[in-house]
Protein backbone atom coordinates (compact mmCIF):
# COMPACT_ATOMS: atom_id res chain seq x y z
CA UNK A 1 0.00 0.00 0.00
CA UNK A 2 2.93 2.07 0.97
CA UNK A 3 4.71 1.32 -1.96
CA UNK A 4 1.53 2.34 -4.33
CA UNK A 5 1.52 5.56 -2.93
CA UNK A 6 4.29 6.31 -3.72
CA UNK A 7 3.78 6.13 -7.02
CA UNK A 8 1.24 7.98 -7.30
CA UNK A 9 3.23 10.42 -5.75
CA UNK A 10 5.98 10.36 -8.42
CA UNK A 11 2.21 10.66 -11.45
CA UNK A 12 2.58 14.72 -11.82
CA UNK A 13 6.46 14.42 -11.83
CA UNK A 14 6.23 11.72 -14.96
CA UNK A 15 3.67 13.84 -16.58
CA UNK A 16 5.80 16.83 -16.28
CA UNK A 17 9.05 14.95 -17.51
CA UNK A 18 6.83 13.74 -20.62
CA UNK A 19 5.24 17.01 -21.27
CA UNK A 20 9.04 18.67 -21.63
CA UNK A 21 10.09 15.84 -23.56
CA UNK A 22 7.20 16.39 -26.05
CA UNK A 23 7.97 20.08 -26.31
CA UNK A 24 11.53 20.04 -26.86
CA UNK A 25 10.65 17.51 -29.64
CA UNK A 26 7.52 17.45 -31.23
CA UNK A 27 8.55 15.09 -34.30
CA UNK A 28 8.99 12.51 -31.25
CA UNK A 29 6.12 12.93 -29.73
CA UNK A 30 4.72 11.98 -32.72
CA UNK A 31 6.86 9.15 -34.19
CA UNK A 32 8.58 7.79 -30.61
CA UNK A 33 6.89 5.10 -28.77
CA UNK A 34 3.48 6.70 -28.52
CA UNK A 35 0.33 4.11 -30.30
CA UNK A 36 -0.11 5.38 -33.74
CA UNK A 37 -4.11 5.02 -33.21
CA UNK A 38 -4.09 8.29 -31.08
CA UNK A 39 -3.28 10.10 -33.90
CA UNK A 40 -5.80 10.61 -37.32
CA UNK A 41 -5.66 8.47 -40.56
CA UNK A 42 -5.31 11.70 -42.28
CA UNK A 43 -1.75 12.55 -40.52
CA UNK A 44 -0.22 8.90 -41.12
CA UNK A 45 -1.33 8.25 -44.61
CA UNK A 46 0.22 10.82 -46.94
CA UNK A 47 -0.22 8.61 -50.07
CA UNK A 48 -4.11 8.65 -49.81
CA UNK A 49 -6.05 9.72 -52.97
CA UNK A 50 -9.46 10.49 -50.34
CA UNK A 51 -11.35 8.93 -53.67
CA UNK A 52 -15.02 10.56 -53.78
CA UNK A 53 -18.18 8.76 -52.34
CA UNK A 54 -21.58 9.16 -53.28
CA UNK A 55 -22.22 9.82 -49.28
CA UNK A 56 -19.61 13.34 -50.24
CA UNK A 57 -21.36 16.53 -51.04
CA UNK A 58 -24.10 16.45 -52.77
CA UNK A 59 -22.40 19.42 -53.87
CA UNK A 60 -18.91 19.84 -54.50
CA UNK A 61 -16.14 22.35 -55.75
CA UNK A 62 -14.40 21.34 -59.14
CA UNK A 63 -10.96 22.49 -58.85
CA UNK A 64 -9.32 21.42 -61.41
CA UNK A 65 -8.98 18.03 -63.94
CA UNK A 66 -5.91 16.32 -64.92
CA UNK A 67 -5.39 13.62 -68.01
CA UNK A 68 -2.77 11.34 -68.89
CA UNK A 69 -0.09 8.91 -67.41
CA UNK A 70 0.50 11.43 -64.51
CA UNK A 71 -2.91 12.41 -63.90
CA UNK A 72 -3.41 9.87 -60.84
CA UNK A 73 -0.25 11.60 -58.95
CA UNK A 74 -0.29 15.13 -59.47
CA UNK A 75 -4.15 14.62 -58.19
CA UNK A 76 -2.68 13.50 -55.25
CA UNK A 77 -0.58 15.62 -54.46
CA UNK A 78 -2.84 18.26 -54.88
CA UNK A 79 -5.54 16.78 -52.80
CA UNK A 80 -2.92 16.26 -49.94
CA UNK A 81 -1.97 19.79 -50.05
CA UNK A 82 -5.64 20.48 -50.22
CA UNK A 83 -6.21 18.87 -47.12
CA UNK A 84 -3.26 19.39 -44.90
CA UNK A 85 -1.90 22.84 -45.60
CA UNK A 86 -5.09 24.48 -46.56
CA UNK A 87 -7.52 22.46 -44.07
CA UNK A 88 -9.88 21.69 -47.27
CA UNK A 89 -12.50 18.96 -47.69
CA UNK A 90 -10.46 17.41 -51.17
CA UNK A 91 -11.30 14.24 -53.09
CA UNK A 92 -10.49 12.91 -56.54
CA UNK A 93 -12.44 11.11 -58.80
CA UNK A 94 -11.40 9.16 -61.49
CA UNK A 95 -13.30 8.38 -65.05
CA UNK A 96 -11.64 7.01 -67.97
CA UNK A 97 -12.95 7.29 -71.89
CA UNK A 98 -12.43 4.82 -74.32
CA UNK A 99 -11.78 6.18 -77.89
CA UNK A 100 -10.75 2.87 -79.64
CA UNK A 101 -14.07 1.66 -81.00
CA UNK A 102 -16.39 2.68 -84.07
CA UNK A 103 -19.18 4.46 -83.19
CA UNK A 104 -22.34 4.60 -85.05
CA UNK A 105 -22.20 7.04 -88.20
CA UNK A 106 -25.30 8.61 -90.26
CA UNK A 107 -26.36 7.28 -92.93
CA UNK A 108 -26.35 3.83 -95.11
CA UNK A 109 -23.67 2.11 -96.78
CA UNK A 110 -24.20 1.09 -100.60
CA UNK A 111 -25.17 -2.26 -99.21
CA UNK A 112 -27.55 -0.81 -96.71
CA UNK A 113 -25.78 -1.84 -94.13
CA UNK A 114 -25.31 1.64 -91.56
CA UNK A 115 -22.11 3.50 -91.55
CA UNK A 116 -19.62 3.60 -88.50
CA UNK A 117 -17.15 6.07 -87.79
CA UNK A 118 -13.82 5.83 -86.07
CA UNK A 119 -12.23 8.77 -83.75
CA UNK A 120 -9.32 10.22 -85.47
CA UNK A 121 -6.83 9.79 -82.51
CA UNK A 122 -7.64 6.22 -81.36
CA UNK A 123 -6.62 5.79 -77.56
CA UNK A 124 -7.68 5.43 -73.89
CA UNK A 125 -7.84 8.18 -71.77
CA UNK A 126 -7.51 8.59 -67.80
CA UNK A 127 -9.03 11.55 -66.44
CA UNK A 128 -8.89 12.23 -62.74
CA UNK A 129 -10.69 15.33 -60.96
CA UNK A 130 -10.12 17.16 -57.54
CA UNK A 131 -13.24 18.56 -55.96
CA UNK A 132 -13.54 20.37 -52.33
CA UNK A 133 -17.07 20.47 -50.24
CA UNK A 134 -19.69 18.57 -48.25
CA UNK A 135 -22.56 21.37 -49.40
CA UNK A 136 -25.49 21.11 -49.45
CA UNK A 137 -26.82 23.15 -52.05
CA UNK A 138 -25.38 24.91 -55.06
CA UNK A 139 -26.40 28.45 -53.03
CA UNK A 140 -24.63 27.04 -50.14
CA UNK A 141 -23.16 29.96 -48.67
CA UNK A 142 -20.00 28.04 -46.88
CA UNK A 143 -19.55 26.52 -50.78
CA UNK A 144 -19.31 29.65 -52.50
CA UNK A 145 -17.15 31.57 -49.96
CA UNK A 146 -14.62 28.48 -50.56
CA UNK A 147 -15.19 28.29 -53.95
CA UNK A 148 -13.74 32.15 -54.46
CA UNK A 149 -10.76 30.91 -52.52
CA UNK A 150 -10.09 27.85 -54.60
CA UNK A 151 -10.47 30.62 -57.09
CA UNK A 152 -7.84 32.25 -55.88
CA UNK A 153 -5.18 29.86 -54.21
CA UNK A 154 -1.31 29.47 -55.75
CA UNK A 155 -0.96 25.49 -54.63
CA UNK A 156 2.40 24.69 -54.79
CA UNK A 157 1.23 21.38 -56.79
CA UNK A 158 0.23 23.32 -59.49
CA UNK A 159 3.46 25.55 -59.97
CA UNK A 160 6.52 24.99 -62.17
CA UNK A 161 6.64 21.95 -64.58
CA UNK A 162 7.87 18.94 -62.89
CA UNK A 163 5.46 16.13 -61.80
CA UNK A 164 2.56 17.72 -63.87
CA UNK A 165 0.67 16.12 -65.76
CA UNK A 166 1.04 17.56 -69.74
CA UNK A 167 -3.00 17.89 -70.06
CA UNK A 168 -2.38 20.77 -67.35
CA UNK A 169 0.34 22.47 -68.86
CA UNK A 170 -1.69 22.55 -72.38
CA UNK A 171 -4.76 23.36 -70.64
CA UNK A 172 -3.42 26.57 -68.82
CA UNK A 173 -1.87 27.50 -71.78
CA UNK A 174 -5.04 27.04 -74.22
CA UNK A 175 -6.76 29.21 -71.41
CA UNK A 176 -4.07 32.53 -71.39
CA UNK A 177 -3.88 31.18 -67.74
CA UNK A 178 -0.40 30.67 -67.83
CA UNK A 179 0.05 34.69 -68.76
CA UNK A 180 -2.65 36.06 -67.13
CA UNK A 181 -2.12 37.07 -63.17
CA UNK A 182 -4.82 34.22 -61.84
CA UNK A 183 -4.48 31.29 -59.96
CA UNK A 184 -4.02 28.25 -61.53
CA UNK A 185 -7.83 27.03 -60.25
CA UNK A 186 -9.55 30.14 -61.54
CA UNK A 187 -12.28 28.17 -63.63
CA UNK A 188 -13.33 26.43 -60.81
CA UNK A 189 -17.10 26.01 -60.34
CA UNK A 190 -19.81 24.02 -58.09
CA UNK A 191 -21.14 20.46 -59.43
CA UNK A 192 -23.35 18.09 -58.08
CA UNK A 193 -21.86 15.23 -56.97
CA UNK A 194 -21.10 13.06 -60.21
CA UNK A 195 -21.66 9.80 -58.22
CA UNK A 196 -25.51 10.32 -57.39
CA UNK A 197 -28.81 8.88 -58.94
CA UNK A 198 -29.89 10.54 -61.44
CA UNK A 199 -32.98 10.97 -59.82
CA UNK A 200 -31.57 12.57 -56.29
CA UNK A 201 -32.58 15.84 -56.94
CA UNK A 202 -35.84 15.14 -58.19
CA UNK A 203 -36.73 13.66 -54.45
CA UNK A 204 -39.44 15.39 -52.73
CA UNK A 205 -38.34 18.44 -50.43
CA UNK A 206 -40.30 19.59 -47.78
CA UNK A 207 -41.20 23.21 -47.03
CA UNK A 208 -40.55 25.08 -43.87
CA UNK A 209 -44.11 24.52 -42.43
CA UNK A 210 -43.89 20.21 -43.06
CA UNK A 211 -40.40 21.13 -40.87
CA UNK A 212 -41.90 22.62 -38.13
CA UNK A 213 -44.69 19.90 -38.00
CA UNK A 214 -41.52 17.67 -37.54
CA UNK A 215 -39.14 19.47 -35.57
CA UNK A 216 -40.03 17.76 -31.90
CA UNK A 217 -40.27 13.94 -33.47
CA UNK A 218 -37.99 11.94 -31.65
CA UNK A 219 -37.63 9.29 -34.71
CA UNK A 220 -38.59 11.52 -37.80
CA UNK A 221 -38.11 10.25 -41.17
CA UNK A 222 -36.77 13.20 -41.89
CA UNK A 223 -33.53 12.41 -39.73
CA UNK A 224 -32.72 8.74 -42.02
CA UNK A 225 -29.50 8.78 -43.07
CA UNK A 226 -30.06 6.61 -45.87
CA UNK A 227 -31.87 7.26 -49.59
CA UNK A 228 -34.65 5.47 -49.67
CA UNK A 229 -36.83 3.53 -46.19
CA UNK A 230 -39.70 1.01 -46.40
CA UNK A 231 -43.49 2.68 -46.03
CA UNK A 232 -45.57 -0.01 -43.22
CA UNK A 233 -48.62 2.59 -42.69
CA UNK A 234 -49.89 5.45 -43.87
CA UNK A 235 -52.90 6.82 -42.06
CA UNK A 236 -54.64 10.12 -43.51
CA UNK A 237 -57.34 12.66 -42.18
CA UNK A 238 -60.00 14.37 -43.76
CA UNK A 239 -58.60 18.27 -43.51
CA UNK A 240 -55.45 19.74 -45.19
CA UNK A 241 -53.06 21.73 -42.95
CA UNK A 242 -51.82 25.03 -44.50
CA UNK A 243 -54.63 24.70 -46.91
CA UNK A 244 -58.23 25.28 -47.60
CA UNK A 245 -60.47 22.65 -45.52
CA UNK A 246 -63.19 21.27 -47.29
CA UNK A 247 -65.32 21.26 -44.50
CA UNK A 248 -67.56 24.21 -43.57
CA UNK A 249 -67.11 23.74 -39.84
CA UNK A 250 -63.64 24.09 -39.99
CA UNK A 251 -63.62 27.05 -42.56
CA UNK A 252 -65.99 29.07 -40.18
CA UNK A 253 -63.96 28.29 -37.17
CA UNK A 254 -60.44 28.26 -38.42
CA UNK A 255 -60.62 29.82 -41.71
CA UNK A 256 -59.83 27.08 -43.57
CA UNK A 257 -56.76 26.36 -41.69
CA UNK A 258 -55.31 23.31 -39.17
CA UNK A 259 -53.13 25.14 -36.75
CA UNK A 260 -49.91 23.40 -35.89
CA UNK A 261 -49.04 24.42 -32.78
CA UNK A 262 -52.35 22.95 -31.95
CA UNK A 263 -51.56 19.75 -33.45
CA UNK A 264 -48.40 19.14 -32.06
CA UNK A 265 -49.84 20.07 -28.29
CA UNK A 266 -52.52 17.64 -28.68
CA UNK A 267 -49.68 14.87 -29.85
CA UNK A 268 -47.87 15.95 -26.62
CA UNK A 269 -50.85 15.78 -24.53
CA UNK A 270 -53.71 13.63 -24.71
CA UNK A 271 -53.57 12.99 -28.36
CA UNK A 272 -56.48 12.69 -31.31
CA UNK A 273 -59.01 13.08 -28.03
CA UNK A 274 -58.38 16.33 -26.93
CA UNK A 275 -61.80 18.08 -25.91
CA UNK A 276 -60.47 20.96 -27.36
CA UNK A 277 -60.32 19.04 -30.95
CA UNK A 278 -63.61 17.42 -30.60
CA UNK A 279 -65.60 20.29 -32.10
CA UNK A 280 -63.28 20.12 -35.29
CA UNK A 281 -63.72 17.18 -37.16
CA UNK A 282 -61.44 18.17 -39.85
CA UNK A 283 -58.36 18.62 -36.84
CA UNK A 284 -59.42 15.50 -35.18
CA UNK A 285 -58.81 13.24 -37.56
CA UNK A 286 -55.76 14.73 -38.74
CA UNK A 287 -54.60 14.55 -35.07
CA UNK A 288 -55.90 10.89 -34.63
CA UNK A 289 -53.39 9.89 -38.13
CA UNK A 290 -50.39 11.65 -36.42
CA UNK A 291 -50.97 9.77 -32.71
CA UNK A 292 -51.77 6.63 -34.31
CA UNK A 293 -48.23 6.94 -36.25
CA UNK A 294 -46.37 8.53 -33.25
CA UNK A 295 -47.62 5.23 -31.02
CA UNK A 296 -46.70 2.31 -33.93
CA UNK A 297 -43.25 3.88 -34.41
CA UNK A 298 -42.90 4.00 -30.49
CA UNK A 299 -44.44 -0.04 -30.72
CA UNK A 300 -41.85 -0.57 -33.45
CA UNK A 301 -38.78 0.49 -32.35
CA UNK A 302 -39.37 -1.69 -29.19
CA UNK A 303 -39.74 -4.44 -30.75
CA UNK A 304 -36.20 -3.68 -32.56
CA UNK A 305 -37.24 -2.45 -35.39
CA UNK A 306 -35.75 0.93 -36.71
CA UNK A 307 -38.88 3.17 -37.43
CA UNK A 308 -39.45 6.55 -38.46
CA UNK A 309 -42.36 8.43 -38.73
CA UNK A 310 -43.28 11.59 -40.84
CA UNK A 311 -45.93 14.30 -40.73
CA UNK A 312 -47.24 16.11 -43.59
CA UNK A 313 -50.49 18.59 -44.57
CA UNK A 314 -52.54 15.51 -45.23
CA UNK A 315 -51.40 12.42 -43.56
CA UNK A 316 -48.67 10.53 -41.37
CA UNK A 317 -46.59 7.78 -42.26
CA UNK A 318 -44.34 5.34 -40.38
CA UNK A 319 -41.63 3.44 -42.03
CA UNK A 320 -38.69 0.75 -41.68
CA UNK A 321 -35.25 0.73 -42.39
CA UNK A 322 -32.61 2.87 -43.53
CA UNK A 323 -31.48 1.72 -47.35
CA UNK A 324 -28.93 3.32 -49.72
CA UNK A 325 -29.90 0.93 -52.55
CA UNK A 326 -32.94 -0.40 -53.62
CA UNK A 327 -31.05 -2.80 -55.65
CA UNK A 328 -27.48 -4.82 -55.23
CA UNK A 329 -25.63 -6.50 -58.18
CA UNK A 330 -24.54 -10.40 -57.52
CA UNK A 331 -21.79 -12.05 -58.84
CA UNK A 332 -23.53 -13.09 -61.66
CA UNK A 333 -23.47 -9.43 -62.60
CA UNK A 334 -27.52 -9.82 -62.16
CA UNK A 335 -29.37 -7.14 -59.86
CA UNK A 336 -31.86 -8.29 -57.60
CA UNK A 337 -34.03 -6.32 -54.57
CA UNK A 338 -31.79 -5.55 -51.93
CA UNK A 339 -32.26 -7.94 -49.19
CA UNK A 340 -32.90 -5.18 -46.66
CA UNK A 341 -35.96 -4.40 -48.07
CA UNK A 342 -37.03 -8.05 -48.51
CA UNK A 343 -36.62 -8.90 -44.95
CA UNK A 344 -38.84 -6.16 -43.94
CA UNK A 345 -41.08 -6.52 -45.96
CA UNK A 346 -41.34 -10.23 -45.03
CA UNK A 347 -41.23 -9.70 -41.30
CA UNK A 348 -43.66 -6.47 -41.96
CA UNK A 349 -46.44 -7.74 -44.45
CA UNK A 350 -49.23 -9.67 -44.38
CA UNK A 351 -49.15 -12.64 -42.66
CA UNK A 352 -47.43 -15.18 -44.86
CA UNK A 353 -49.60 -18.51 -43.59
CA UNK A 354 -52.71 -16.65 -43.82
CA UNK A 355 -51.88 -15.44 -47.21
CA UNK A 356 -51.34 -19.02 -48.75
CA UNK A 357 -54.92 -19.66 -47.76
CA UNK A 358 -55.99 -16.63 -49.93
CA UNK A 359 -56.98 -14.57 -46.77
CA UNK A 360 -54.85 -11.34 -46.36
CA UNK A 361 -54.18 -10.53 -42.64
CA UNK A 362 -52.24 -7.05 -41.68
CA UNK A 363 -49.99 -7.65 -39.25
CA UNK A 364 -50.71 -4.95 -36.16
CA UNK A 365 -48.29 -3.49 -32.87
CA UNK A 366 -49.89 -1.78 -30.19
CA UNK A 367 -53.52 -2.60 -31.33
CA UNK A 368 -52.66 -0.43 -35.01
CA UNK A 369 -52.23 -2.51 -38.29
CA UNK A 370 -50.20 -1.88 -40.61
CA UNK A 371 -50.58 -2.02 -44.47
CA UNK A 372 -50.92 -4.86 -46.59
CA UNK A 373 -48.08 -3.62 -49.45
CA UNK A 374 -45.25 -2.14 -48.11
CA UNK A 375 -43.31 -0.52 -50.13
CA UNK A 376 -39.66 1.36 -50.44
CA UNK A 377 -40.54 5.25 -50.85
CA UNK A 378 -37.95 7.83 -51.30
CA UNK A 379 -37.08 9.72 -47.68
CA UNK A 380 -37.95 13.14 -48.18
CA UNK A 381 -35.27 16.05 -47.70
CA UNK A 382 -35.03 19.33 -46.39
CA UNK A 383 -33.09 21.85 -48.79
CA UNK A 384 -30.93 23.01 -46.47
CA UNK A 385 -30.05 19.70 -44.40
CA UNK A 386 -26.99 17.27 -46.21
CA UNK A 387 -27.88 14.01 -47.53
Amino acid sequence: MIRFALHLARLPALLLCLAACLAADPARGQTGWLPTAWFSQDQRDPKAMYPLAEKDGPWLVLATTFRGAGAREDARRLVQELRTQHRLQAYSHEKSFDYTGTQKGVGFNPDGSPKTMKYANAAQVLEVAVLVGDFATCEDPRGQKVLQRIKTLQPAALSGDGGKSRAFSDFRAMAGLDKANKGPMHLAFMIPNPLLPEDYFNRHEVDAFVQEMNADVTHSLLDCPARYSVRVAMFTGSGMIGKAAESDTAAATTGGLVDVSKLVGALRGQGWQDPKLQSLQGESRLVEAADKAHRLTTALRRAGFQAWEFHDRESSVVCVGSINQLAVQQADGKAVVNPEITKIISALGPNPAKLAQGVIEPRAFDGIFLDVDPKPIDVPRVPTKRR
